[in-house]
């Protein structure tokens, strides 16, 4: 809305400035409550600062309720020029292996022996070309539509049968450099192909057989993946093995026989530490948070100072951290872990007690952390609390959010109607001011017709004498 400016010509007043000074002093509730909608924000901020916290702590304990993550195990070898391995909580640590690469599993490849000059050229027969993968024969239907190198490979390719077709260009002088390629999916699949079935055409396939036929033979077999730990033969269709060794999966890279790779399992004490100081780390940035929200000694105090939610959370984290946990192991507190709680509430961990207790008694931390069962551990009791803290539904942001906006809301709503009823209120008042100033405007001429009158009177009676 427009403010109609005043210049006081007639009373000699600055009444636009007199009624915007006005107007500030009937606006100062609006201003009141906009400063309370900014202070509602800035809480629910600092709200939604805690759930994060809340969530953060929550990933690291879930982590800690996994076995694998307690018991983690490290696998070095002697060399990574022949495999590389990696190993669960399953692997037995302490132990050694010797291990052989033998041959890497490899799928049979195999090549047209004639070239052709075109691969989009319509020129081979039509009929059933017949595959045979793994002993099960397949027939692919070759039409008019799709009887040229690039429509036989595609023929192939759709029929998902277990290989797969390409075409090569062998360059060189060569006038007819194309060819057909295959290779099965994988290492299990041998397989061979008759065109026998096709008729007609200029050109012709032939017939590529498996490893064990002399017919154009294949550019690579099929062979399987073979190894030696500790003397032990095994084989596997994959250069990937998991049963081998148990809790240990090998990736294998390149076959020497004669060459073995030693292998050790140990276990991986650092890692399972640092998971473990990760709960100090997640419990210290919730309780430092809420700390700093909290009044102390008169001193201080946040945007969620006096919740009486905010510090329940406080209150029952550290309840929960000197519970007693009943289980089969020898520890039940978390204290017998190295817990240790400062004098600001954060946690500290000493590392020699928690170095000990990981050495000497591993099984009877994961009892304490995870449970005997994986579900009754100090992590599940933790993580139960916190998931119910920052439900998006019923958690504790979720209740302030609700809350929060509806008063905002409720705020927004009593300042659009105050504000129609100041532009009421300024519209009267300029109204006002603008009669006044016109009414004034009037009597000035009034006045100033009444004096040039009366001047004119009093010459007229000096002029008679």
């Amino acid at each position: 809305m427009s403010t109609i400016q005043f210049s006081g010509l007639a009373s000699g007043l600055d009444t636009g400035s007199i009624v915007e000074q006005l107007m500030e002093i009937e606006r100062q509730p609006i201003t009141s409550m906009e400063s309370d909608k900014t202070w509602m924000n800035n809480r629910l901020a600092a709200f939604t600062e805690l759930d994060g916290r809340l969530n953060f702590f929550k990933e690291y304990i879930e982590d800690l309720g996994n076995a694998d993550t307690l018991m983690q195990r490290t696998a070095q070898t002697s060399s990574d020029e022949y495999l590389s391995t990696s190993a669960s909580s399953e692997a037995l640590a302490g132990t050694s292996y010797e291990i052989e690469v033998v041959s890497l599993a490899r799928p049979q490849k195999s090549v047209t022996a004639g070239g052709y000059a075109d691969k989009a050229s319509s020129t081979f027969g039509t009929g059933t070309l017949s595959v045979t993968v793994d002993g099960t024969s397949h027939s692919i239907e070759i039409t008019e539509e799709n009887n040229s190198l690039e429509g036989i490979m595609n023929a192939i390719n759709d029929a998902d049968i277990g290989i797969s077709a390409g075409i090569i260009n062998v360059g060189g002088d060569s006038t007819e450099p194309y060819r057909l390629m295959l290779a099965g999916d994988d290492v299990g699949k041998s397989f061979s192909i008759d065109d026998s079935g096709l008729t007609g055409g200029t050109n012709a396939l032939g017939v590529i057989e498996d490893e064990t036929g002399t017919t154009n033979p294949p550019v690579t077999a099929a062979t399987q993946a073979h190894i030696r730990v500790d003397t032990i033969d095994i084989y596997s269709d994959s250069n990937t093995l998991t049963e081998a060794i148990p809790g240990v999966t090998l990736d294998l890279l390149q076959a020497e026989e004669g060459e073995t790779t030693q292998l050790s399992i140990d276990l991986d004490k650092d890692a399972i530490k640092s998971n473990i100081s990760s709960f100090v780390e997640g419990y210290n940035t919730v309780v430092s948070f809420i700390t700093g929200q909290s009044v102390i000694d008169g001193e201080g105090g946040g945007l969620l100072s006096g919740d009486s939610g905010v510090n329940s959370i406080k209150r029952h984290l550290q309840s929960m951290l000197t519970t007693s946990v009943e289980n089969s192991g020898v520890f039940s507190t978390l204290s017998q872990l190295g817990f240790e709680t400062q004098t600001d509430g954060t946690l500290a961990l000493n590392d020699d007690t928690l170095d000990d207790a990981i050495t000497e008694n591993l099984d009877s931390v994961v009892s304490l952390l995870n449970g005997d069962d994986g579900e009754n551990g100090i992590a599940s009791m933790f993580t139960e609390y916190l998931e119910s803290m920052t439900s998006s539904t019923t958690g504790m942001l979720a209740g302030r959010k609700e809350s929060i906006n509806s008063s905002i809301d409720r705020m927004d709503s009593r300042i659009e109607t105050m504000e129609m009823r100041l532009d009421k209120r300024q519209a009267s008042l300029e109204s006002k001011f603008s009669a006044m100033e016109q009414l004034m405007s009037s009597m000035n001429s009034t006045s100033s017709y009444l004096t040039q009158q009366m001047a004119n009177i009093s010459n007229m009676m000096n002029y008679d004498n």
